[in-house]
């Protein structure tokens, strides 16, 4: 039921907001196992009936997916996946990361987000984000709002005082994956990127910084990002307007809201780690 509900939120939010040009058709594509496809096609039809834009769903098989990911993101699992040892499933949670790899090469830019999401504003404004990359950058995404980097580099961090990595803006408090831009095309002919997903250079990050990381796709995003912050194009927090507070009641309250703080009116909230997404 949890994710029937947050997706039924994502669904009515995004519908209720979404303004697309007569030309223009919103192609969604959903990651499911044959239960979640059997809950979230009527869900589809109920949430969407209304929707004032033309729109396409594919859905792809999540293990189709994983047997795809695994070769390719093996190494960063060791390093950013919870527990000890390599499991196959945690592969998906690597998809934003090889996803230019795995998808048609006619799919150029695509944007990945996470089902606990509230839209605010029309979708398609985001998409106007693409426009923005600098030359170099391939993937737009928000900064992550608690210290949750603070704490997983602190030995990078004490064996070099001073740093700003881990530090709350205008350091460099780390990524959230919430809500991503993939623009796939910039990242099949990136060299840099590729490079950086060999398993050699995913150790020498991971090594360089003293990082072992439990959250997947945004662990290797911020460890890239403080190596080569050019390959990402920052988005404004108010696209990812995370709502978790967990790391606020575990050790760090006195810098917390130095990281939770978002100025601006929010376009999409994200009630990550179970967190309840205001009312309105």
């Amino acid at each position: 039921r949890g994710l029937r509900d947050k997706m039924a939120v994502a669904l009515r939010s995004m519908a209720a907001v979404a303004e697309f040009r007569d030309d223009e058709l919103l192609h969604l594509h959903l990651v499911t196992d044959p239960p979640s496809t059997a809950l979230a096609t009527p869900l589809l039809q109920h949430c969407l009936h209304r929707a004032r834009f033309s729109y396409q769903v594919t859905f792809h098989d999540v293990d189709s997916l994983t047997h795809k990911l695994f070769p390719i993101v093996e190494a960063m699992q060791k390093r950013f996946s919870a527990g000890s040892g390599t499991y196959y499933s945690d592969s998906i949670f690597f998809l934003s990361v090889a996803m230019h790899r795995i998808m048609p090469p006619e799919m150029t830019q695509i944007v990945q987000l996470d089902l606990d999401v509230k839209y605010r504003t029309n979708i398609r404004n985001l998409f106007e984000e693409f426009d923005k990359f600098q030359p170099e950058a391939v993937i737009g995404i928000a900064r992550e709002l608690q210290p949750v980097y603070r704490h997983a580099l602190w030995q990078y961090r004490r064996e070099n005082p001073g740093t700003v990595v881990g530090e709350p803006p205008p350091g460099i408090p780390g990524f959230n994956s919430g809500v991503v831009l993939l623009d796939l095309g910039r990242m099949r002919s990136s060299a840099l990127y590729n490079r950086l997903l060999e398993p050699g250079n995913v150790e020498k990050l991971a090594e360089k910084y003293r990082f072992k990381g439990h959250l997947g796709d945004q662990d290797f995003f911020t460890v890239a990002g403080m190596e080569h912050p050019g390959l990402f194009h920052p988005l404004n927090c108010t696209w990812n307007r995370q709502l978790c507070t967990w790391w606020r009641d575990h050790g760090y309250a006195d810098v917390f809201d130095l990281y939770f703080q978002c100025r601006g009116e929010v376009n999409i909230y994200h009630g990550n780690c179970n967190t309840p997404i205001p009312e309105e």
